[in-house]
C-alpha cells in the first residue's frame, strides 16, 4: 500500500472488519461458559420499597446468585455513584443525594435496578426475576420540568438540584433595560433516547488475583478508578479493557451501577459473568438527553447590534445525578453561550430539578448544541420582529477577525473565526438565490416550504492530556493510543496521522485503544477531543523517535547528528549512501540489541482547546393537508482547521446531522402521569430513517486553529450542534406565513399538522 498523503479521502480500514461481522464487541468476546446477568428493574416511578423477598428466585434451576442492596451492603461495596458536582450561585455546592447501585428502600424512577439474578443461561436468570416479590407502597411523582411537587430526595428540597449562574448579570441587566429594541423566546429542548446501535453491555472475570472487566463504553480509566473505589480494591489489581463499540454519543462516557455490580458478582462467584442490556431495557435505563427549557432575550441598539442577551433555563436531571449531568446545561452551556456573536453584556441562569424519570447526561454535543439552539432560534426570532434579513442581522454581529484572540462573556478565549467570510460562502453552496423559485414550484403544488440558518460555534471538551505510544515490531509499527473509538474511523485516522509523519507504509501500523494494562494513561472520547489530543501526543512521540534514531544513526555512521535530517520518510545522512526509513533504523537498533530504542511513549497537554464552527442552511417542505415534514436540501460549509482525512469528516457531519434531523422531526420522549415510558420500543419511538435525511452538501473552509500544532479542529459533534436550529428555523419560516408563531421540537406530523389547524381556526375567529 502506498503511504497516505496527507489531507487525503482515504477509505477507513476497519469497515471491512465491520461490515464482514469479524468486529469485536463486548457480547461477541465474553468468556466461554460464563454465567447470564440480569436486573430486575422497578416497574413503578416512585415507591418505598417495603419488603424484597427472593428466596424462591435462588432455588430455581441455574441460578447462581442473587444480589439486592443488602448483599452489597454485607460485601462492603460502596454504594453510591460518584457524580461531578457544580457550585450553586452563592458558592455552596449543588444537591447530592446518593444513586446507589442498586435501590436501597426506595425507587426513583421506572427501570431503577432493585436485583441481579446471576444464571447459567439469560433464560434462567429472567425465570427467576420473575419470582422475586417485591412488596412497594406507592408515592407521588413528580413529572414536570419544575421545581416544587412531591418530593424525590430529601437532600433536594422541592427537587430543587442547582441554581446557576455564568456571565455579567448586572451588566446585561442595564443592556436590556436600555435597549431600543428587546425579543424574548422561550425555546423548549426536547428529551431525547440515545439509543446506540449497540446497547450496554459488560462482562467480568477474574484473571488470577486480578479483576478484569470489558465494557462497551468510551474510554477505560474512568472505569478502573471507579470500579477500584466500588470494590474497595487497588487499582493495580484491575484490567479494564474496552473492544470495539457499536456507537457512545457521550451516553456511554460515563459509568453506570450495571458495571459495578456485574464485577462484584464475578469476584464474588470466582466466574465469569456477562450482560447485555436489550432494547426496551436501555430506553429505560441510558441516559437520556437534552430535556430543557429556556426563556432567551436580546437586547438590541438602534442599528440592530446585540447589546445584551440574558437567559433562564430550567433543566431535568431526571431522578439521580448522573456523573456529568449538572455540568452539561451549566458549565458546558456556558462555553459558547453568546456564539459567534460580540457581546460582552451576557448572563445565563440555570435552575436544575429532579423529576421520576431515567436521569439525564451528555448526548452528542453535551451543552453546545443546546446553547447555540436557544441562540439560534432568538436570533431568527429577532430578524423577524425587526424586520431585518437574517443573513445581515448575523453579521452585523459577528465577532470580526480582527478581534481574535477574543475572549467571551463567559471567560472563553476564541483563538480564530471567519465567520462572515464562510457565511457568504454557505448562502453560494445553498443556492439561496434559488429559493424563490423553489418555493414557488412548492407552493403550486400544494406544499409549503422555507429555509432556515443556524451559524454555531463548538468548544472541544475533555480531558486535554493525552498519551501516545510507538512500538517497533519486525513487521511494522504499532501505535497504542488513549482515546477509545465508538465507530468514527480512529484506527483509520491514527494509522493516516503516524503514516504521513513518519512515512512507515499504513498498512504496516496497527492501532491498539482500550486497554489499562497496555496503555498507562488515557483521556477516552468525548467534547470531540480525539482528533487534536491524540494526534498531537502522536507528533509529540513522533519527535521522540526522530531525535533517538538520529542519536543512533549518528554514532553508527560517525557523523554528527546536528547533520543528520528527517524529511517525514526517510533520513538523510550526509556523506553516506544510507537514506533509511524509520523501519531500516527500528530493524537497525534490533540488530545492534538497542532494545531500548523500539518503544517510544510522550504524553502532552494542549494549553487550550480549539473552537469548530461553521454554518448550516435547512430547506422543508410541508404538507398542510397531513402535517409531514420533510427534510429535502441540507447544505454545510464548516471551518474545521486542517484536515486529515476530510472523507471521514464529512461521514461524521452527516451522522451528527442525522441526529440533529431526528430530534427536530422524529423523535418524541413520551411519560404517562405515572411515570411510565410510552415509547420504549422502536414501534413508539421514531428514530430518523434513511428516508428522513436528505443528501447533504458538505464543503469546509478552513482556518487553522492556533492551540494545536497542527491547526486541527475537531468535528465530531458539529453537525448535531447545528442542525437543530437549522431545522426549527426552516419550519418555523415555512410556517410564519400561515400565522404560526409558536413551534416546538419535534415536528412530527400530527403536531405540525394541529399548529396549522388552530393558527386557521384563530384566524378565522378574528
Amino acid at each position: 500500500m502506498e503511504k497516505f498523503g496527507r489531507s487525503q479521502p482515504v477509505k477507513r480500514v476497519e469497515d471491512i472488519r465491520f461490515l464482514t461481522g469479524q468486529g469485536r464487541y463486548v457480547d461477541d468476546i465474553a468468556p466461554e461458559g460464563a454465567l447470564h446477568c440480569y436486573f430486575l428493574r422497578s416497574s413503578v416511578a416512585h415507591a418505598e420499597i417495603t419488603s424484597i423477598d427472593t428466596n424462591d428466585a435462588a432455588d430455581m434451576p441455574g441460578v447462581a446468585l442473587i444480589l439486592t442492596v443488602e448483599e452489597l451492603k454485607a460485601a462492603g461495596v460502596k454504594l453510591p455513584v460518584k457524580p461531578s458536582l457544580i457550585k450553586n450561585k452563592d458558592g455552596s455546592k449543588a444537591a447530592n443525594p446518593d444513586r446507589p447501585l442498586l435501590a436501597n428502600g426506595r425507587v426513583r424512577y421506572v427501570g431503577d435496578p432493585i436485583a441481579m439474578i446471576v444464571a447459567d443461561t439469560m433464560q434462567n436468570a429472567k425465570d427467576a426475576a420473575e419470582a422475586i416479590m417485591v412488596d412497594f407502597d406507592d408515592l407521588p411523582v413528580h413529572m414536570d420540568l419544575a421545581t416544587g411537587g412531591p418530593e424525590i430526595h430529601p437532600e433536594a428540597p422541592n427537587n430543587h438540584v442547582f441554581d446557576y449562574g455564568n456571565g455579567n448579570e448586572a451588566a446585561t441587566k442595564t443592556a436590556i433595560a436600555q435597549a431600543a429594541h428587546t425579543v424574548t423566546i422561550d425555546v423548549p429542548d426536547n428529551r431525547i433516547i440515545v439509543a446506540s446501535m449497540e446497547p450496554r453491555g459488560c462482562y467480568a472475570e477474574m484473571e488470577g488475583d486480578r479483576l478484569h472487566v470489558a465494557i462497551n463504553g468510551q474510554g477505560v480509566w474512568g472505569a478502573k478508578k471507579d470500579l477500584a473505589y466500588h470494590l474497595g480494591m487497588n487499582k493495580e489489581d484491575i484490567r479494564v479493557t474496552n473492544p470495539d463499540v457499536g456507537g457512545g454519543f457521550g451516553m456511554k462516557a460515563m459509568n453506570y451501577p450495571e458495571t459495578f455490580v456485574v464485577a462484584y458478582a464475578a469476584r464474588a462467584l470466582g466466574k465469569p459473568v456477562r450482560w447485555m442490556s436489550e432494547r426496551t431495557e436501555a430506553m429505560l435505563s441510558d441516559n437520556a438527553g437534552r430535556d430543557l427549557t429556556t426563556k432567551a432575550t436580546l437586547a438590541f441598539d438602534d442599528n440592530f447590534k446585540i447589546t445584551g442577551y440574558h437567559l433562564q433555563t430550567v433543566c431535568n436531571l431526571g431522578a439521580y445525578n448522573s456523573q456529568f449531568a449538572q455540568a452539561i446545561q451549566t458549565d458546558l452551556f456556558a462555553k459558547v453561550l453568546m456564539g459567534t456573536y460580540d457581546v460582552q453584556a451576557a448572563y445565563m441562569e440555570v435552575t436544575g430539578v429532579f423529576t421520576n424519570t431515567t436521569p439525564v447526561d451528555a448526548y452528542r454535543g453535551a451543552g453546545r448544541p443546546e446553547a447555540i439552539f436557544v441562540l439560534e432560534r432568538v436570533m431568527d426570532e429577532a430578524a423577524r420582529q425587526l424586520g431585518i434579513d437574517g443573513i445581515e442581522l448575523r453579521k452585523r454581529n459577528f465577532i470580526a477577525p480582527d478581534q481574535f484572540p477574543y475572549t467571551t462573556a463567559t471567560g472563553v478565549t476564541y483563538d480564530v473565526g471567519e465567520f462572515a467570510n464562510l457565511l457568504v460562502r454557505a448562502q453560494d453552496e445553498a443556492d439561496l438565490s434559488g429559493f424563490p423559485a423553489r418555493k414557488a414550484a412548492t407552493e403550486a403544488q400544494g406544499k409549503l416550504r422555507g429555509h432556515g440558518l443556524c451559524y454555531y460555534i463548538e468548544s472541544i471538551l475533555g480531558d486535554p492530556d493525552e498519551t501516545s505510544r510507538v512500538d517497533f515490531t519486525e513487521d511494522g509499527a504499532l501505535i497504542y493510543v488513549g482515546t477509545q473509538s465508538a465507530g468514527q474511523g480512529h484506527e483509520t485516522v491514527f494509522t493516516q496521522f503516524l503514516s504521513d509523519q513518519t512515512g512507515i507504509p499504513a498498512d504496516k501500523i496497527r492501532m491498539i485503544q482500550g486497554d489499562s494494562d497496555l496503555i498507562a494513561k488515557g483521556g477516552g472520547t468525548g467534547g470531540s477531543r480525539s482528533v487534536t489530543v491524540q494526534n498531537t501526543a502522536t507528533l509529540a512521540t513522533v519527535e521522540k523517535i526522530t531525535q533517538a534514531f538520529t542519536a543512533f544513526l549518528s554514532d553508527a555512521e560517525g557523523v554528527p547528528a546536528t547533520e543528520i535530517t528527517f524529511d517525514d520518510e526517510r533520513f538523510r545522512i550526509p556523506g553516506s549512501n544510507l537514506t533509511p526509513t524509520m523501519l531500516d533504523v527500528a530493524d537497525m537498533a534490533r540488530q545492534a540489541g538497542r532494545d531500548d530504542l523500539l518503544t517510544h511513549t510522550a504524553t502532552i497537554e494542549l494549553e487550550s482547546r480549539s473552537f469548530p464552527n461553521g454554518a448550516h442552511i435547512a430547506e422543508v417542505e410541508i404538507d398542510p393537508e397531513t402535517g409531514v415534514t420533510e427534510v429535502v436540501r441540507y447544505t454545510v460549509v464548516d471551518d474545521f482547521g486542517n484536515l486529515i482525512n476530510p472523507m471521514l469528516v464529512e461521514g461524521q457531519i452527516h451522522g451528527g446531522v442525522a441526529q440533529g434531523i431526528g430530534q427536530a422531526i422524529t423523535e418524541r420522549v413520551v411519560f404517562d402521569d405515572y411515570g411510565q415510558l410510552l415509547t420504549a420500543s422502536f414501534m413508539d419511538y421514531g428514530m430518523p430513517r434513511a428516508d428522513d435525511v436528505p443528501m447533504i452538501k458538505f464543503e469546509t473552509r478552513p482556518t487553522p486553529s492556533v492551540y494545536n500544532p497542527m491547526g486541527m479542529k475537531g468535528c465530531g459533534e458539529a453537525g448535531t450542534v447545528g442542525a437543530l436550529a437549522a431545522v426549527t428555523n426552516a419550519v418555523v419560516d415555512a410556517l410564519w406565513d400561515h400565522g404560526v408563531r409558536d413551534a416546538e421540537m419535534p415536528f412530527t406530523p400530527n403536531r405540525v399538522w394541529q399548529l396549522l389547524k388552530d393558527a386557521k381556526d384563530a384566524s378565522a375567529a378574528a
